[in-house]
């Protein structure tokens, strides 16, 4: 039998594994909503269990400790910053009890406010002095992001603005990249790297969650609108992102050396349920050659395959994306126009591995009968894992709200697929 490294370096390298790879939990858009973990938890390990920790507070992503990694037959974890999506580190642990009664763990600094009608607001590094950054409205499931952004005056834009954000690691901070390497080593399974600073122009990042008073463009929509109407800007973004990117990559490199057999680059969107938002010569003009760069430098000095996620219809671009270097594809969203899985495998699976696609989340793992939920698992390992190149995970996070048979009835197709 495989090791977990080994088993997912076969279906990375498109060679068949003994079974296929299982990710939960490596990436933040791979990961389960603490809901759902809670719910997994009690049905696998039994009713008096630890409390779950929420490790990514933007999304709401549950912890998927090692007693659930075994249960689950998970074969990958994550190496990530320690900071979270508002500015403050997974530390400090404290109760926390959710609109639903729920009880779980959060970071010492995740503080929050209500208002009249329930909502709740989160504040950047915690800080109850600032305007919040991110809104949870009331019996929500996750936060969106706070529009903060101030007038744009075109003649005083500066694109340093748009990178204060963008620095240098810290000693600290590359201890705590080197201490989840070494945790990741020990726990024996793969592991998978999120690269801080190479999501260039990633929609959630953009508003800047995690600072007091970010400066720049900042709203979604100003932001698309200037993919066209500022170029230059946006490049020159983009440039200093990448300067410090390379660099915090080259001081990473000696850290975790073999501990790491996948690097998470860039999770920007670049698809709708329908088709591309930006067209393949814009995606090829602007990011294409950062998302190279990355690329190559990571291949050309680690063993490490690259990663990148991008929801919606990308059919269109999944040839530019091989051609920039990446290796990997994720969420393989085949709900969305001319993402079927049998097509994408023929046309594309012997140039990139396929991370995701094993269900839909927005439909089928949430709405369908657990009977469902297992024949389009299976279906999916069928088509997608044939001759490797596969490494099973849902379309995107697992959402709160799935029925917990649906995710045994998942759980258990890719048990028996596997065998």
């Amino acid at each position: 039998m495989m090791t977990s490294v080994e088993r997912l370096m076969a279906a990375l390298n498109h060679r068949p594994p003994d079974r296929v790879p299982m990710d939960f939990g490596g990436t933040h858009v791979t990961g389960i909503s603490v809901w759902s973990v809670i719910a997994l938890r009690k049905a696998l390990l039994g009713e008096d269990q630890p409390v779950v920790k929420v490790v990514e507070p933007y999304q709401m992503l549950g912890e998927i400790d090692d007693a659930l990694c075994d249960a689950l037959g998970i074969d990958v974890v994550g190496i990530t910053s320690d900071e979270t999506m508002f500015g403050f580190p997974n530390r400090d642990w404290k109760p926390f009890t959710l609109h639903d009664g729920s009880e779980v763990l959060v970071p010492g600094r995740f503080h929050t406010t209500t208002n009249e009608k329930g909502d709740l607001f989160i504040h950047p590094e915690g800080d109850l002095s600032v305007p919040p950054s991110a809104c949870m409205p009331k019996g929500g499931f996750y936060f969106d992001a706070l529009h903060r952004q101030e007038r744009i005056d075109e003649d005083r834009l500066n694109s340093a603005d748009n990178l204060e954000e963008f620095n240098l690691l810290s000693a600290e901070q590359l201890r705590v990249f080197a201490d989840r390497a070494e945790c990741a080593a020990e726990s024996e399974r793969a592991a998978v790297l999120s690269v801080p600073g190479t999501g260039f122009g990633d929609i959630a990042l953009v508003p800047a969650t995690w600072m007091k008073h970010p400066k720049g463009i900042r709203g979604v929509e100003d932001w698309y609108m200037s993919i066209i109407a500022r170029r230059n800007y946006v490049e020159a973004v983009f440039e200093g992102q990448l300067e410090i990117a390379l660099q915090n990559l080259d001081a990473l490199f000696p850290l975790l050396d073999r501990s790491v057999q996948a690097a998470f680059v860039t999770g920007t969107d670049f698809g709708t349920q329908r088709g591309l938002f930006i067209s393949p010569q814009a995606y090829r003009d602007l990011f294409k050659p950062y998302h190279r760069r990355v690329n190559d430098h990571i291949h050309s000095h680690t063993g490490w395959k690259t990663f990148i996620h991008s929801c919606g219809s990308v059919v269109d671009l999944i040839g530019d994306f091989i051609e920039a270097g990446f290796d990997i594809l994720n969420p393989v969203q085949c709900s969305a126009a001319g993402m079927e899985a049998g097509k994408l495998k023929r046309e594309f699976g012997r140039d990139i591995v396929f991370w995701g696609g094993g269900v839909d989340t927005q439909k089928t793992l949430v709405f369908g009968t657990p009977g469902e939920v297992y024949d389009e698992v299976r279906s999916r390992i069928a088509t997608f894992g044939e001759g490797g190149g596969y490494v099973f995970n849902t379309i995107h996070n697992i959402q709160a709200c799935t029925p917990v048979e649906n995710m045994l009835a998942m759980f258990k197709a890719v048990r028996e697929s596997s065998g």
